[in-house]
């Protein structure tokens, strides 16, 4: 039997495949969350930066996922934004979250990007105080390149679990990877589909149509067989039912190899929204 989830150094359980929300707002992020719990989802990803914490929040009230057996069922993450990462705030920040998420703790929490002003040991020390009070299960990072992620799992009083960062088979993050799973974090890749951009490649498109697979399918069972948790942004069924149907089977090693070759003849990150120097992991 296929695992669906990944045993974290917090010793917690997350899914391997979760529903992204960055850019979902509004009518559209609540039908889209009521959809993929309704799908199966049990894993929804999101931050304070992206502003949809209500509207997740008001689902989980709804489907019953906020409180009791069902929010047992669900993992959920936020970020802390680059300027709130002074302790104090952070401890504010992660109440207001709560609150507006409509759930007494959140099962992951998450540094969005990395600072050059707050030492991130003092962060650390908040998300720890955070645990302690239960309002917190696991913490981690995003946007940390290897030298960020030895800094961070050094200067943290806990186990960090995850690094979440871009990654696709342009991008396949392989020395990170490396380094993060030396230091006891697993790794979540968002933008998982390059935005859709690289659905189209030959290699790709040859292994979807051995395979009788949607290229989507191709590129997310790629990311689970080898460890690495999902959360692609979907808005229409059709898509989260795609993106969620990944199980019951698997790819050869050989279309492993070839998907994580890829990076080989084109290298591309689509995402770089200069907060982070990424060029030193380059």
């Amino acid at each position: 039997m296929q695992n669906t989830t990944i045993t974290l150094a917090s010793g917690h359980e997350m899914p391997l495949i979760g529903l992204g929300t960055w850019r979902l707002s509004g009518q559209t992020c609540e039908a889209s969350v009521e959809s993929a719990l309704a799908m199966g989802y049990r894993h929804i990803d999101t931050a304070e930066m992206y502003g949809n914490h209500q509207e997740i929040g008001k689902v989980l009230k709804e489907t019953g996922y906020a409180t009791g057996d069902k929010r047992e069922d669900l993992f959920l993450t936020s970020k802390i934004w680059q300027d709130h990462l002074e302790p104090n705030t952070v401890l504010r920040q992660c109440g207001k979250a709560l609150k507006e998420l409509q759930v007494d703790y959140l099962d992951l929490l998450l540094i969005h990007w990395p600072s050059d002003t707050v030492p991130v040991g003092e962060t650390l020390t908040a998300f720890a105080e955070l645990v302690k009070e239960e309002k917190v299960r696991s913490i981690g990072v995003s946007n940390f390149i290897r030298r960020r992620v030895r800094e961070a799992a050094k200067a943290s009083k806990l186990p960090l679990s995850i690094n979440q960062v871009e990654c696709h088979p342009y991008l396949n993050q392989n020395p990170l990877i490396e380094v993060c799973r030396e230091q006891g974090l697993e790794l979540t890749a968002y933008s998982p589909l390059g935005r859709g951009k690289l659905l189209g490649d030959p290699a790709i498109a040859q292994i979807a149509e051995k395979t009788g697979r949607d290229p989507a399918q191709v590129v997310l069972r790629w990311q689970v067989q080898r460890g690495v948790v999902v959360i692609p942004k979907a808005s229409s069924e059709d898509h989260l039912k795609t993106n969620f149907d990944i199980w019951g089977w698997e790819l050869s090693d050989t279309d492993m190899d070839r998907l994580t070759a890829i990076e080989d003849r084109h290298r591309e990150r689509f995402l770089d929204a200069g907060l982070t120097d990424f060029s030193e992991d380059d």
